[in-house]
């Protein structure tokens, strides 16, 4: 388990490429040493219809803001000397309901229409974690850098939401940054009366997937 290899990461160059609150914050329960550096790529760019299943979609948009960040940072590492990053992890949460992909609302009215489709109702959350070792060549390709990726699937039941209670919850401004307009962490907690796997891959970083990943990739050498 990552805990018990912590030391071996003191002096490792980490790069967290999400600015995303809730993913620092399990960045920081987890122990790690770590710099925040959001990542320039545009999702907008992705066609959705381009993928065939929402699990390489989310794939590819938690391995493009990882590759975005880490090309730049060894770019700058070539021009003014600062130390290259060891690992950059991108990360991309997307709700899906009867495969219809939801991402962040656009406004409070696309909001609570996404809360009323999830109302009494299951969904997936998917959250994908890309990981880049810059300095590293990958198994496959025998070039650097290495990318290991993977997703992981979150089944979310809601209970039945009245008109007033979406309104009410809108009215925090809570949704408005969160894929499928809720965040489990919060109050939109009380809606959900079941889930069937990891907590935090809902929250937005599948913690245990992410440090087992980790874990492997000290215990190879590569990290």
């Amino acid at each position: 388990m990552l805990f018990g290899l912590l030391h071996r990461l003191a002096s490792t160059r980490i790069i967290l490429a999400s600015a995303s609150p809730r993913r620092k914050e399990i960045f920081t329960n987890l122990g790690l040493k770590f710099e925040v550096i959001t990542s320039n790529f545009d999702e907008k760019t992705m066609e959705k219809s381009a993928f065939a299943t929402p699990a390489d979609y989310v794939l590819a948009n938690a391995t493009n803001k990882a590759l975005e960040v880490a090309g730049r940072l060894m770019l700058a590492s070539l021009t003014d000397g600062s130390k290259p990053p060891d690992l950059v992890v991108g990360s991309d949460t997307i709700v899906v309901l009867d495969g219809r992909i939801l991402e962040k609302p656009e406004d409070a009215p696309h909001a609570f229409e996404m809360l009323q489709a999830l109302s009494g109702r299951g969904h997936e959350v998917f959250t994908a974690v890309a990981l880049i070792l810059p300095n590293v060549a990958d198994d496959t390709t025998g070039t650097k850098p290495m990318i290991k990726s993977f997703a992981e699937r979150t089944e979310v039941f809601f209970a039945p939401l009245s008109d007033t209670l979406i309104n009410a919850y809108i009215a925090t401004g809570d949704p408005m940054d969160k894929a499928g307009s809720y965040g489990i962490q919060g109050a939109a907690g009380s809606f959900v009366r079941a889930i069937n796997g990891c907590y935090f891959n809902v929250m937005g970083f599948p913690q245990h997937r992410f440090a087992t990943e980790v874990a492997d990739l000290l215990h190879r050498g590569v990290l």
